[in-house]
């Protein structure tokens, strides 16, 4: 089925609260819980919003459910892959913007190594951090949001490069609205956790 991705934002002051060993361990538990409602899988979920949890956590955290993706993070990674496809085409604050931003989300970068997970978030135990994706503090939140504030009122300008240059018809990401959408899911996660002040994590469950 290939790798998935859930993208949650939490409460800082309630998942900082614990040590990072026992940080995972409390998303986990507080997202898997029955009373939340979001196993009810009856229960439409509707793409680009937010499903916030019922129960004795409904303040502490939030699911973002992605347009176009199914869950997959194949989506998120050919936008990576369209991003260096264009990037030299692209103006070079708009490069400077955009490669900030999926760097710190979910681009590996020219070189494939970017680290998406802040230090000292989770532990550095891979049998405790299994399946972390992305970890970002409320302080590098609000740097990749105001990151994407700036880009987004230019990422028009980056259309025909990438018609030229990346259209796939029918691949994933594979048209320039397609891109956008993503980018744009993501600048609204950034968004909300920032006003909130909380922290953003992607889990491959």
């Amino acid at each position: 089925m290939g790798l998935d991705i859930n993208v949650l934002i939490a409460d800082w002051s309630w998942l900082g609260e614990v040590p990072p060993r026992e940080r995972l361990l409390r998303l986990r538990q507080a997202w898997y819980a029955d009373e939340t409602g979001l196993w009810d899988y009856d229960t439409p979920v509707v793409e680009g919003d937010w499903e916030w949890p019922r129960g004795p956590n409904s303040t502490s955290f939030a699911v973002y459910e992605f347009r176009h993706t199914r869950g997959s993070f194949k989506a998120h990674f050919w936008a990576g892959e369209r991003w260096e496809s264009i990037r030299d085409h692209a103006d070079p604050l708009v490069r400077a913007g955009l490669d900030t931003f999926l760097l710190g989300l979910v681009w590996g970068g020219l070189d494939g190594e970017a680290e998406h997970v802040d230090p000292g978030f989770f532990c550095d135990d891979p049998a405790v951090t299994y399946g972390v994706l992305l970890a970002r503090s409320p302080d590098s939140v609000r740097e990749l949001a105001a990151t994407w504030e700036e880009a987004r009122p230019r990422l028009d300008g980056l259309r025909g490069a990438f018609d030229e240059h990346a259209a796939v018809p029918g691949g994933w990401v594979g048209d320039f609205d397609e891109l956008t959408d993503l980018l744009g899911d993501w600048g609204r996660v950034l968004s909300e956790a920032a006003r909130r002040g909380w922290g953003l994590v992607g889990l491959s469950e």
